[in-house]
């Protein structure tokens, strides 16, 4: 059974399958440099039809095989005709000597014919193997397969994501694709399907359970709610719409429980692309809730996908007053998060609100039917005014030398929360690195365990804390929590503990203090942060006061250990 996808698999699906496209994108083909360039197409047309001659004539492979390898292997094909001397007269037949007395690596063209792309074929070439009759159930599956209606260079998709089709019986694979059109769906749906969701088709996975609950689901859409009947009878437009419909089941809404909801609402798949789906999810999956919430949302409130969530700009206070907040509550986040005030742009909205702890809240708004008020929101009268400070220091960043560097970071902190307003300015102002380091740095404190607003205001008071490499950055909290025995709470009180150089500072410090209570000439237990932040000098003068002969330790044992 398939296991519900996390918030990193839904990215990562995001970022691996935004199209597919039927089309080869060929790059320039430096294999073919020592041909003029008007023979080069005739060249390679030449050497397709030797080649399929070869596959069907020399190896037996069916015509309409042979011809699918030659037709959609051009890389691989290209590779070899570099190896023939080229003569536009002679060509055809030097090819055709060349490949009777050099037998090619079959399954490298193969690959390359249904859809893998070449720069990846090495990873799958099966070790002593060189021709297709050596693994002869590959090819019989790509031929049942293809002979069902499904485009040979497609077939690789199907291979990379459930490689195990290709270990079935090709005649078993067959009596499974025709028992789903027992279901009412006819065979270019049925691709589709399989392409999107290539489990179905996988021995691993047999019928029932989840692959029943969501072909129950795919017949109340395409045929109970008649979705078959606005989709165009080909191969792309059902994976088109399938795509569409699996970026729901990728957020982690249940099979067998949304067909009548996507029913009901089924305008959702055939007005829009992929891509709106996808970014208006991206938008509410950045409020680090249930991204299946996020998911039966957009069924529920499809209205939503046709509000522009990235550009309109929005004031934090005017914003936050629209969806809902009473007065005095926003007097109180005025005087809680300052940082945070100001106008910043839609698309930040999700961290804007996680910054304010406020994204729970802001998701049961869209779901209790406030959502509409994301449509509506125009800069209003309640709006902050433009911070002065803040233009002002923006049209110095703007004349600035590096004026782009700068602006990355400021996105960055605008990007967490960050509203235009003077704090954010000075905060921008201690701040070294890329935004993309900086978003790093900030992530790994995520990983940690510190929550989205509290490291927002731990920023805001000791914005160095950004200045550091992951690593250190983890190694730091993993002493304060493990061998210090505090929590990350501590670090509400005093971020800067993070500041302060672990092996020269916090690790010396804390062990000598430690020291001196095991040997009992220190009762008092010294809080983490006046152990730490204090000048050496003061230092050095509180631990005389413990021990005369403190310092003297202190300079001669645990100085010199940690100058090593």
């Amino acid at each position: 059974m398939h296991s519900r996808p996390t918030t990193t698999t839904f990215f990562l699906y995001i970022a691996l399958s935004r199209h597919f496209s039927s089309a080869t994108k060929l790059p320039k083909l430096r294999s073919l440099s020592k041909i003029p360039s008007k023979y080069r197409a005739q060249a390679i047309q030449d050497a397709q039809k030797a080649l399929t001659d070869y596959l069907h004539t020399t190896r037996s492979l069916p015509f309409t095989y042979a011809e699918h390898i030659s037709k959609n292997s051009v890389f691989s094909l290209s590779n070899v005709v570099a190896k023939v001397e080229f003569s536009s007269s002679t060509f055809l037949n030097s090819f055709q000597r060349f490949l009777r007395y050099h037998p090619i690596n079959e399954f490298e063209f193969f690959y390359e014919s249904i859809g893998i792309t070449y720069n990846e074929i090495n990873g799958f070439l099966p070790a002593n193997k060189f021709f297709l009759s050596e693994d002869s159930r590959v090819l019989s599956v790509a031929c049942a397969l293809s002979g069902y209606g499904f485009p040979w260079n497609r077939l690789g998709k199907l291979y990379k994501e459930e490689i195990s089709i290709f270990g079935e019986d090709p005649k078993e694979l067959s009596k499974k694709l025709r028992r789903f059109e027992d279901y009412g769906f006819n065979n270019v749906t049925i691709i589709g399907i399989c392409l999107v969701f290539p489990y179905v088709l996988s021995g691993k996975c047999k019928l029932g359970g989840e692959i029943d609950a969501l072909l129950d689901d795919l017949k109340r859409l395409f045929i109970d709610f008649d979705l078959v009947s606005f989709v165009e009878g080909n191969v792309d437009a059902w994976y088109e719409c399938c795509r569409k419909i699996r970026v729901f089941y990728d957020l982690g809404c249940e099979k067998g429980k949304i067909g009548e909801l996507m029913g009901r609402n089924k305008n959702i798949f055939l007005e829009h692309p992929e891509e709106v789906l996808i970014k208006k999810a991206e938008f509410f999956c950045r409020l680090s809730v249930t991204n299946g919430d996020v998911g039966l949302m957009l069924l529920k409130k499809p209205e939503i996908l046709n509000f522009d969530l990235e550009n309109p700009v929005i004031s934090v206070l005017g914003f936050l007053k629209h969806i809902g907040l009473k007065a005095q509550e926003l007097e109180s986040i005025a005087q809680k998060y300052p940082y945070v005030l100001g106008r910043n742009k839609m698309v930040n909205v999700p961290c804007v609100m996680r910054a304010l702890d406020l994204h729970e809240w802001f998701l049961g708004k869209m779901k209790s039917g406030t959502h509409h008020l994301l449509g509506s929101y125009v800069v209003g009268n309640y709006d902050e005014t433009l911070d002065i400070d803040f233009r002002d220091s923006l049209e110095r960043i703007q004349s600035s030398r590096t004026p782009i560097h700068t602006i990355s970071k400021l996105n960055f902190l605008h990007g967490i929360g960050y509203g235009e307003n003077k704090l954010t300015i000075k905060v921008l102002a201690h701040l070294h690195g890329t935004s993309c380091e900086l978003q790093e740095r900030f992530d790994c404190l995520l990983r940690s365990g510190i929550e989205f607003s509290k490291l927002c205001r731990m920023v805001s008071l000791s914005p160095k804390i950004l200045n550091q490499k992951p690593e250190i950055l983890e190694q730091k909290v993993d002493f304060l929590c493990q061998d210090m025995g505090s929590s990350l709470q501590y670090l509400d009180v005093f971020p800067a503990y993070l500041c302060y150089d672990l092996e020269k500072r916090i690790k010396p410090r804390y062990r000598f203090h430690m020291w001196l209570m095991e040997k009992g000439l220190c009762t008092k237990k010294y809080s983490i942060s006046s152990m730490i932040a204090t000048s050496e000098k003061n230092f050095i003068a509180r631990i005389s006061g413990i021990h005369p002969a403190a310092p003297k330790l202190w300079l001669g044992m645990f100085l010199k250990q940690k100058s090593l």
